[in-house]
């Protein structure tokens, strides 16, 4: 038995775009490099006036208008990120104080690129046990303050941007969250990582703690995203018995087109029906799959009743595929 259906989508992106020719002055690389490899082309960067809480924030406000729902109407509000610009408050505590959502409680999730898939699960569970709940969920990333620009390898990657999605009941129980496959491997943790501030401790201290910034193993990572989301997938299709067939839209995590057409061609799935926007904004972590959720929705390329299938690969490692049945 389903229920727990979307009922609006939004998304928000900094102003600024950097383009590859950008980077090109500021690390070793060119516009060539990048995208033969990375298949990116722009990445928006974050501005004053757009920290994590506020394009959060304003892709909130977006869903909830599409949703015809005030802030005042939620009950939860979820925010997967790994950007925030503090530690505490939560991000989605920020987000609450943004909108005016003064009736819901609020919390973050760590998942890194996974973050929305996550959330999406927690909420499909929330509104499953309590019906009348309406649960605003976003991916929000500002990831621009998160890298080390002197490693091409990395900076040339990420950048910027929310996604957000509220969830509520439906009577129709033919719609709705079809069901979710989650998981996480902490054992692979340094293949793609990022440390906080040192400790003030001494006692707690990381040896050789470089900063703040994403360190990744790229090429141990794509053999294990791979496969983790190829897997995900399959097993979801088979506990739901649903086929690659009747799958309307694909929308996979924005990671990079190396991984993405990896994906594909291993899942047999067809390109026409997979929507990529990494060219235009890059990897965005827990916003890149509500950022596609929205754009795919707004360019009206499903219709009630169509099937939606998500994934997502992220640091911890955490992976997971999601259905919908619009």
């Amino acid at each position: 038995m389903m229920g727990t259906v979307i009922l609006g989508t939004g998304s928000s992106l900094p102003k600024r775009i950097m383009t590859n020719k950008d980077l090109e002055v500021i690390v070793d690389t060119d516009d060539e490099w990048i995208f033969s490899r990375t298949g990116i082309r722009n990445r928006r960067i974050g501005g004053a006036g757009e920290k994590t809480h506020q394009i959060a924030a304003d892709a909130g406000r977006k869903a909830l208008e599409m949703a015809g729902i005030l802030p005042e109407e939620l009950d939860l509000v979820v925010v997967g990120t790994i950007s925030s610009h503090m530690l505490m408050p939560s991000c989605a505590c920020f987000v609450q104080k943004e909108l005016g959502a003064v009736n819901a409680f609020a919390y973050d999730i760590n998942a890194a690129c996974s973050g929305f898939i996550y959330g999406m699960d927690m909420a499909d569970k929330y509104i499953r046990s309590e019906n009348q709940k309406k649960i605003l969920v976003i991916g929000a990333e500002t990831l621009s303050g998160r890298l080390n620009w002197k490693d091409r390898n990395t900076c040339i990657l990420f950048g910027d941007g929310a996604g957000a999605a509220v969830f509520g009941h439906s009577n129709d129980s033919t719609r709705g969250v079809v069901g979710s496959n989650l998981h996480s491997d902490g054992r692979l943790w340094r293949l793609l990582h990022m440390h906080t501030a040192p400790s003030t401790n001494p006692d707690l201290e990381v040896p050789d703690n470089p900063g703040a910034h994403i360190i990744m193993e790229g090429r141990e990572v794509f053999k294990y995203a791979v496969k983790a989301m190829e897997d995900s997938v399959c097993a979801l299709l088979k506990q739901e018995n649903i086929s690659m067939d009747s799958i309307k839209l694909f929308i996979p995590h924005q990671a990079n087109i190396r991984i993405l057409k990896n994906l594909l061609e291993r899942l047999q799935f067809p390109e026409e029906k997979v929507f990529v926007n990494v060219s235009d904004y890059g990897n965005t972590s827990a916003a890149s799959v509500p950022i596609a959720l929205d754009e795919a929705n707004r360019q009206g390329l499903f219709a009630r009743g169509d099937t939606i299938l998500l994934c997502s690969f992220g640091g911890g490692f955490t992976w997971g595929a999601s259905l919908i049945k619009w």
